[in-house]
């Protein structure tokens, strides 16, 4: 990976480490809206469709559906998400987008997945799949069979 993109990868990590704090921290509240919220509480799984969005400080999310399952805790439990449709995550410094995004906080790993670009001041990148350790900082940006990872980046 080129010193570059390791950058680039950093700064996604750093600002999409909001992610991996508990949803539940205290004075960091989780805002959510979208037209339509669907809960079931026997099978612990939230729905949220349409003109979905998400906001922590420092962090927003877009979707068109996200699908939050939780655990034995209730909301504040959450074993997983799955984001679809349109997914974008933007921080301060940088934007990244998808069709699909899943975080599971017991790993504390993050995936975008089909058509992932990252944008920020050093350049874009772009790529079938990039995966991020929010607990080692780290991500790999995947090519898919015949395809591959790319870059355009800016000299400053």
């Amino acid at each position: 990976m080129t010193a570059l993109l390791r950058m680039a990868a950093r700064l996604l990590v750093l600002g999409l480490a909001l992610l991996g704090q508990p949803a539940i921290a205290a004075g960091t509240p989780v805002k959510v809206s979208a037209d339509t919220f669907t809960v079931d509480q026997a099978a612990g799984v939230a729905t949220f469709t349409g003109n979905v969005v998400i906001t922590r400080s420092g962090m927003d999310m877009w979707a068109d559906k996200v699908i939050v399952r939780y655990g034995s805790g209730g909301a504040a439990d959450v074993d997983m998400l799955d984001a679809t449709g349109n997914v974008r995550i933007k921080t301060s410094g940088q934007e990244a987008s998808g069709r699909r995004a899943t975080f599971d906080p017991d790993t504390a790993i993050l995936r975008l997945f089909d058509n992932v670009t990252v944008v920020n001041a050093q350049g874009t990148f772009r790529g079938p799949e990039l995966t991020i350790d929010l607990s080692t900082n780290s991500s790999v940006f995947k090519g898919s069979e015949g395809g591959r990872v790319t870059g355009v980046f800016t000299p400053q």
